[in-house]
């Protein structure tokens, strides 16, 4: 794809997030970039039906509150389902919906870009490291 091409293609993006409903896809777009609602819907697309407690498990570092606080979002926003049994004690089953399958599919290449180019991440991070410092100390 040349540059003509994608800025074709990221224009018309712009644009359909500026539509009338531009909150919606905008809130449902920060998905993409957070990371405890990427890491809900890789864990349930590689494991499947898991519930709270197992999702929890496989999710190092999140809080019981913020794993379920991104639950219910991801649930609101059609991209998880919740099945809840009404047992005592309380079982419910959290699942990938069809669209929660989408996002992840078309992640993928992103997270795959990334990871190409962690170097290149990591020597451009160093660069500007060094050129902050020597901004910084010269100064002083």
């Amino acid at each position: 794809m040349d540059n003509e091409e994608i800025i074709r293609q990221s224009q018309a993006a712009c644009e359909a997030l500026s539509a009338e409903d531009d909150g919606l896809k905008r809130e449902v777009l920060t998905h993409a970039g957070n990371r405890w609602s990427l890491g809900i819907v890789h864990t349930l697309g590689v494991a499947g039906r898991l519930r709270h407690a197992e999702i929890a498990r496989r999710m190092r570092g999140v809080t019981q509150r913020m794993l379920t606080r991104s639950l219910r979002q991801l649930e609101r926003d059609g991209l998880v389902t919740r099945e809840d049994y009404n047992e005592v004690p309380p079982r419910v089953d959290y699942e990938l919906s069809e669209l929660g399958r989408g996002l992840l599919a078309r992640m993928i290449p992103l997270w795959m870009w990334v990871a190409e180019n962690a170097e290149g991440f990591r020597d451009a991070r160093i660069l500007y490291d060094s050129d902050i410092s020597s901004i910084s100390s010269d100064t002083k």
